[in-house]
């Protein structure tokens, strides 16, 4: 008899590894279900275990998410100075690269501006702030803490020091800390300054330069064999510590900031249907394992190791392009956190009966866009950047507190919409600059 029961249950077992087996993606999403639910049974809506136990189930089961971190985070730093020295080298063209990077920076900042609007578009029609009770809501504990992180973005009188600090004095320092626009630059010049002295003695440096993004990228191929069981436990303890009603209180404000979100990506889908030559589905095939894991991480840091196999790879798009701007784009292009400062602010201003004109709107644009260019690619720094916008329009810096219980689910999303556009900047680069970079075909494949 247990042989009889056992079998169909194996021949079942053995389906299911089949079906999954090499679809990355569809682990994922399997993993994040679980997830899901067993976060629902360990969380403080039903009960069932205490919180301490409930922390300590949660810790070990994060634990292959934070070594799967840990993992990334550790080769992110030699595979961004390794790209962008390859890119260089790959074209050595100065005019091609000034294009290149060029472009990018228009179109980063004009999809930048444009998703604050959208988000301030969207808080104004639908306000979500007149659904929240701010009374039975904030905490004032938290304001000192928020107070203390604003007070860490520079005045106009320190401004120029800011700018002379993003050169590195020290390249080492700034790899150690992950100081990730400033590793860009040093990335930069040295490559620059490889490719102005003769090619026979810059040889073996581009040599080790691509050994070495080689075995970052083979690291970062054994890392992706944890994926699904990192997924799995940080949304565990993720749902586990927020629980339902909290997610339900602030129901409106969410679905306002999602739908912000889908409105950019739809944006995006139509920028990369007219910029790639590749059907929606291929597209979408392509770079959805890329986006669940943006989604389920909350860093694009920790992601650009896969972003930048999945453009060169699935995309085609060329190294050149790819190497320079997705490094770049990691670091400065924060749409989705740009879309999500504009809903945040008009929703705390609702609020808090708070009254914005013209130059309140225009500086949340303004200061979306440039507190992007060199704000962490890493959870959590979307609230730091709001807390300085929020000072900069006169909104209580305690508000904050209010959407902070549900500030990591929407830090996961925006970080999947900003994944996709590092994507979609490298799809338009090459798609304006295909003709001034088809002489140099040749070049390329010599040098790869």
């Amino acid at each position: 008899m247990v042989n009889q029961f056992s079998s169909p249950l194996k021949n079942l077992t053995q389906q299911f590894d089949k079906l999954i087996g090499g679809r990355l993606w569809l682990k994922v999403i399997i993993a994040l279900a679980l997830g899901v639910f067993l976060g629902i049974l360990l969380g403080p809506d039903l009960g069932i275990f205490s919180t301490n136990t409930v922390k300590t189930i949660t810790a070990w089961l994060a634990l292959p998410g934070q070594i799967f971190l840990a993992i990334i985070q550790m080769v992110v730093v030699p595979l961004v100075v390794a790209s962008i020295v390859k890119g260089l080298a790959a074209n050595n063209n100065p005019d091609a690269i000034k294009k290149n990077g060029l472009i990018a920076l228009i179109f980063i900042t004009t999809s930048t501006a444009l998703a604050a609007v959208i988000g301030i578009a969207l808080a104004l029609t639908i306000q979500p702030g007149q659904f929240v009770d701010a009374t039975a809501l904030v905490d004032p504990n938290a304001a000192p803490l928020i107070n203390g992180l604003a007070k860490g973005f520079p005045g106009v009188s320190e401004l120029p020091d800011k700018v002379s600090g993003l050169i590195p004095r020290n390249p080492l320092a700034s790899m150690a800390s992950g100081e990730m626009l400033q590793v860009i630059l040093f990335a930069a010049v040295l490559g620059a300054a490889m490719l102005s002295i003769p090619a026979k003695q810059s040889k073996p440096l581009f040599e080790l330069f691509g050994a070495l993004q080689d075995v970052s990228l083979r690291i970062v191929s054994w890392a992706m064999l944890l994926a699904p069981l990192a997924v799995f436990g940080l949304i565990t303890r993720l749902v586990a510590n927020i629980g339902i009603d909290v997610l339900a209180g602030m129901a409106i404000y969410v679905v306002t900031v999602v739908l912000g979100l889908l409105i950019i990506s739809v944006l995006y889908f139509i920028v990369a249907k007219i910029t790639l030559v590749q059907s929606f589905k291929h597209f979408f095939s392509n770079i959805r394992e890329l986006l669940l894991l943006a989604f389920s991480t909350s860093s694009s840091a920790a992601v650009m190791p896969l972003t930048l196999q999945v453009v060169e790879e699935k995309l085609n798009i060329k190294p050149e392009i790819a190497r320079f701007l997705v490094p770049l784009g990691a670091t400065i292009n924060m749409t989705g956190t740009a879309m999500y400062q504009g809903v945040a602010t008009v929703f705390l201003a609702q609020v808090f009966s708070i009254d914005l004109n013209l130059f309140s709107y225009l500086f949340v644009v303004t200061m979306a866009v440039a507190a992007s260019i060199g704000s962490p690619a890493t959870p959590g720094a979307g609230i730091i950047i709001l807390s300085m916008v929020l000072e900069g329009v006169g909104i209580p810096a305690a508000g904050i507190a209010l959407i902070l219980g549900v500030d990591r689910i929407l830090d996961m999303c925006r970080t999947s919409v900003n994944v996709l556009g590092d994507i979609v900047a490298c799809t338009t680069v090459q798609y304006l600059t295909r003709h001034s970079t088809s002489t140099d075909k040749h070049t390329i494949i010599l040098q790869e």
